[in-house]
């Protein structure tokens, strides 16, 4: 009943969104006499507040037009080269001669399917574009999957992931993987799984950033809520059913918008400060300070919804059990070795304020792979670094990216 409400909700706020709209651009006509006074703009901010806090966020779009390589402008164009019923694989090919000839390391990097949608790591992308042949990871809504696609849990992501990368891989050529937070536990899983076949296709190295390998190391606020309560208390209060008319009908899933919630409640006082100082942009006409509020929110508010097994595979095998961590994971019912790992190098990198995923847990991967070799190892503590700058950002362009860079080059040298 939780979905059925929230989806009357929003049906029931439509009109009065409307209104607003409506009420907007008649205060904001050039041809309104008090358009440009001080209380048509304070009623005109008031009510794009309304709008934006009310109306549905959908997918956003990528939106890599071109970036610098070898200094000269590169056309992007994007093509899906690897579907399936949860996720497809996206090709940010690179339209120029420059780029065609530089033979540079194919990389697929993993984004988090933990409610955002892939499109969080855009800067990620642009920023690795100009070195590295790019593909990414485009997880759907499980709201959009019909039932009867069947179940998508743990193992089926590690199934993906093997099956991604053995597509990617070309003759004699083994890719980077690169996982963004959630991913590691099941990049570390696939990775286990094809270095025990000695899969041809193994990846030749892989980089886990912010990723929780072992969330018993200096616990964050996320790993607390995930230990603080029984796994049977997440399946009977956070778990519903998608409603008719959606395409994943009858699915089991923990929704987006509860995730949201969570999100926003982590730091409920900056996002309140973030919107008090919107609304006092849009009031004064500060274009710029407005524009760069909607292009974060439009993305921060666009969430999708998880299958319930998945989600609760993991606060179970990850943040309960630490199954991994502790040398006792299994997948499909099998143990998993992840001590079979000795060519496929390993680079983590952690944010030292980094508030969701504890500094030393991404660490805990060195522990997991004995037979590694110091030179097919890297770590990398970035200074004064939150969650989100470990992937995007600034400090990611200028410290971070960098040394990603260059571990998967030297890697892909000695493979």
């Amino acid at each position: 009943m939780l979905y059925h409400a929230y989806e009357m909700t929003h049906a029931a706020i439509s009109p009065m969104r409307a209104a607003a709209r409506v009420g907007q651009e008649v205060i904001r006509n050039p041809f309104n006499p008090m358009a440009s006074s001080y209380g048509s703009r304070a009623v005109s901010a008031a009510l794009e507040m309304f709008i934006n806090a009310t109306r549905r966020y959908g997918k956003p779009d990528f939106g890599i037009a071109a970036v610098q390589v070898d200094g000269m402008d590169t056309p992007i164009e994007e093509e899906v080269v690897w579907e399936a019923p949860f996720a497809r694989v996206i090709h940010f090919k690179r339209l120029s001669t420059a780029a065609e000839t530089r033979n540079d390391p194919k990389v697929l990097m993993v984004a988090p399917m933990s409610g955002h949608y892939a499109t969080l790591l855009r800067g990620t992308v642009r920023d690795m574009l100009p070195n590295h042949d790019v593909y990414i990871t485009d997880w759907l809504d499980a709201r959009d999957v019909p039932l009867a696609a069947g179940d998508f849990d743990l193992d089926d992501y590690t199934d993906y992931l093997v099956r991604m990368i053995e597509a990617l891989s070309g003759e004699g050529e083994r890719i980077a993987v690169m996982a963004v937070c959630q991913p590691g536990i099941p990049v570390m899983a696939a990775a286990s799984l094809m270095a025990r076949d000695r899969n041809p296709k193994r990846p030749a190295s892989m980089v886990l950033m912010g990723s929780p390998m072992d969330t018993a190391r200096n616990p964050k606020q996320p790993n607390e809520l995930a230990v603080k309560r029984p796994l049977g208390w997440f399946e009977n209060n956070v778990v519903v059913m998608v409603p008719w008319p959606c395409r994943g009908f009858m699915r089991r899933v923990y929704p987006g918008f509860l995730q949201l919630s969570g999100f926003l409640a982590m730091n409920i006082d900056r996002h309140v400060d973030a919107h008090v100082h919107q609304f006092q942009n849009l009031v004064r006409g500060d274009g710029d300070g407005a524009e760069q509020h909607r292009t974060f929110y439009d993305e921060y508010l666009a969430v999708m919804d998880l299958t319930a097994e998945f989600y609760l595979q993991t606060i179970e095998r990850v943040f309960q059990k630490r199954l991994m961590a502790k040398g006792q994971y299994r997948y499909r019912g099998t143990p998993l070795d992840t001590t079979l790992v000795d060519d496929i190098a390993l680079m983590t990198v952690e944010g030292e304020k980094d508030d969701i995923t504890g500094l030393g847990q991404t660490q805990a991967a060195h522990d997991m792979t004995p037979r590694l070799p110091a030179e097919k190892r890297g770590h990398f503590v970035a200074e004064g670094v939150g969650h989100y700058g470990v992937f995007n950002g600034s400090r990611w362009r200028k410290m971070i990216e960098p040394r990603v860079r260059e571990f998967i080059r030297a890697q892909r040298e000695t493979a």
